[in-house]
């Protein structure tokens, strides 16, 4: 079976929609970086250099250094599909991190969407 696209796709692609989605309402690229360092473990030097080598998001979720445990309290719809459902490993990451910034785009407090209430 062939690989879905967004596996493929250059992290630094994706990167820029996210920082749109997040400032079109307010929010701020601190607070998407803030997220994906919370989901992945990267340092920010680590996510800097990523974007900089335009690592496939396949490997981007892969060579996290360290999920959150607490991702699996990510619950919701996104793209049609409810997150916690999704079987194949890699998407279900993958779609976490488009849960995130879906909810800080909608005006959810950081503390919130991270998790930590």
């Amino acid at each position: 079976m062939a690989k879905h696209k967004i596996y493929t796709m250059s992290f630094a692609s994706v990167y820029p929609h996210y920082i749109k989605k997040a400032e079109r309402k307010g929010r701020t690229k601190s607070e998407v970086d803030e997220i994906i360092r919370w989901l992945t473990g990267y340092t920010q030097e680590e996510i800097d250099a990523q974007l900089e080598k335009e690592t496939d998001f396949e490997t981007f979720i892969a060579e996290a250094p360290e999920m959150n445990t607490s991702r699996h309290l990510i619950k919701g719809v996104i793209c049609g599909v409810r997150v916690e459902e999704i079987e194949e490993p890699t998407m279900q990451e993958i779609r976490y991190l488009d849960k995130l910034i879906d909810e800080l785009a909608k005006g959810k407090a950081m503390e919130k969407v991270l998790r930590q209430v």
